[in-house]
Order: structure tokens, then C-alpha cells, then sequence
């Protein structure tokens, strides 16, 4: 484990740190204190994911842990703390100035932020790293590693981006947010359902001689597979009903202000 996580980690709190205070002085309303925790949260769960030993070599259950807060739990905390106006806080002026006019740079960000590029890139880190060949040579290499839990890492700010519409576009709906929340949960599903269903996959844990509380290879996995579709069903799953909850009340509002002015009307 090298401090290049501890640093990148401090250096964002850092960052977040002078925005928040900045929009905090100007209206203390639009920073609320929830935001700061949510990415303080976010960037310490990344931190335990990497950083801690979660038995992730002897037991598979512990290195989906690893995984789920890497793609899930510390993306939806670090999208959550940057909803606007902090989103445009977080950086310093100057260098958001600098980014926002380098062209080809707005069209690659809004390419990725594609809903239909989300959920791509979401599904391809997904079952492309849990293939068996490549999951062994990910624990076997370092540098490879590295890079699954990067694109694990990346995937999952894409998919939250636009589940929680942190610039607060408004487009698409909530309705529609709701709806694509629904189809990440569903595009997980058939991985976990894989993975319960069937005998031991990764020849790494299913050759080890100790075996952490007695767990057969088997049952190892089978608990994995369970955890992945829980932490999904709570977190996805409950997007997807709170947005959705969103649409349904901004559909009553809609309908009531179009019938008042018909109100006391003879029918």
C-alpha cells in the first residue's frame, strides 16, 4: 500500500475543505453540514477499502466488501457531497475556469456522463474483472490490481453522477433517473445470481489449505454473491424508490396546479 491513496484522499478534503467554507460564508443554506460529511464519509470508506487488511487474499466475501465500497458506498457518498452549488466550489475558481474552456475536455466529460456510457463502462468493470483468468491475475499483480480497483472506482462515480444529477440539470427526470437506477440493479443481478448458483469460480481461494472460520470454497463464494445483491438492493434499490417517490410527487403537484384554476368551476 503506498501513500498515494492518503495523499489524493487529503488533498481532495482539502480542496472541499475551502469550497465548502467559501459557499458556507456566502449563504449558509447552500453548504449544508450532511454534504461535508457525506464526502468526508465517501473519501474514508475508499480509504478503509485500500487501505485496511479485510482479508480480501483468504476470503472472497471480504474482497467483494472491498470491491462494493470502492464502486458503490464511496462513489454515492463523494456524489452525494458534491450536489450543487458544491459542485462548483470544489476547485478552485481559476483552475474552473481553466477546464471548463478546454473543448475537448467538456465533450469527453459529457460523453462519459451519458447515461448509456455509465451503465456501459459499470457493466464492463463488472463482469469483465470477475471473469475467472482475469480476477486471478488481478490478486497475482499489483499494478493490475490497481487498475480493477480503478475502474471499479471510476465506473461508480459515472453511474452515481447520473443517478443523483449532482449539477442538478433536471434532465433527465427523476422519473428517469429512477428508472436507470432500476437497470444498474437489475445489469448486477445475473453476477451475484452466478455466484451463488454455482461451485467455487477463483482457483485462488479454492486451493487455499486455512480457510478463515471454517468457510468451505463454496460457501465462501455463495456469501459473496448474497452481499453484492444486498448492498445493491440498499443502495440502488433505494435510489431508484426515492427518486421515484421524487417523480411521483412532482407529477401530484403538476396535476393539482392544473386543476386549481378550474376550482369552484360548475362542472
Amino acid at each position: 500500500m503506498t501513500l498515494l491513496p492518503f495523499a489524493t484522499c487529503a488533498a481532495a478534503l482539502m480542496l472541499y475543505a475551502k469550497g465548502f467554507v467559501r459557499l458556507r460564508r456566502r449563504r449558509r443554506a447552500l453548504a449544508p453540514a450532511w454534504q461535508a460529511a457525506a464526502f468526508a464519509t465517501g473519501l474514508a470508506v475508499a480509504l478503509l477499502a485500500l487501505a485496511l487488511p479485510l482479508g480480501e487474499e483468504r476470503l472472497l466475501t471480504a474482497h467483494m466488501a472491498q470491491h462494493l465500497l470502492l464502486a458503490d458506498v464511496a462513489p454515492l457518498l463523494l456524489v452525494a457531497g458534491l450536489r450543487a452549488p458544491m459542485l462548483f466550489f470544489a476547485l478552485p475558481r481559476e483552475l474552473l475556469r481553466a477546464l471548463a474552456g478546454i473543448e475537448p475536455l467538456r465533450r469527453a466529460v459529457a460523453f462519459l456522463l451519458r447515461p448509456v456510457v455509465a451503465l456501459t463502462a459499470w457493466a464492463a468493470a463488472t463482469y469483465v474483472w470477475h471473469v475467472p483468468a482475469l480476477y486471478g491475475a488481478a490478486l497475482g499483480s499489483p499494478a493490475l490490481h490497481t487498475l480493477e480497483h480503478a475502474s471499479f472506482f471510476l465506473a461508480g462515480l459515472l453511474v452515481w453522477t447520473a443517478i443523483l444529477d449532482p449539477a442538478r440539470r433536471g434532465v433527465p427526470t427523476p422519473g428517469r433517473r429512477a428508472a436507470f437506477a432500476g437497470v444498474v440493479l437489475l445489469a448486477g443481478f445475473p453476477l451475484g445470481d452466478l455466484l451463488v448458483a454455482t461451485g467455487p469460480l477463483y482457483d485462488h481461494y479454492a486451493q487455499l489449505a486455512d480457510r478463515p472460520f471454517g468457510l468451505s470454497a463454496a460457501e465462501d463464494q455463495t456469501r459473496a454473491g448474497l452481499l453484492m445483491m444486498a448492498e445493491q438492493i440498499a443502495t440502488l434499490g433505494a435510489a431508484a424508490a426515492l427518486l421515484l417517490w421524487s417523480h411521483a410527487e412532482r407529477a401530484a403537484a403538476a396535476t393539482a396546479g392544473f386543476h386549481a384554476p378550474n376550482q369552484g368551476r360548475p362542472g
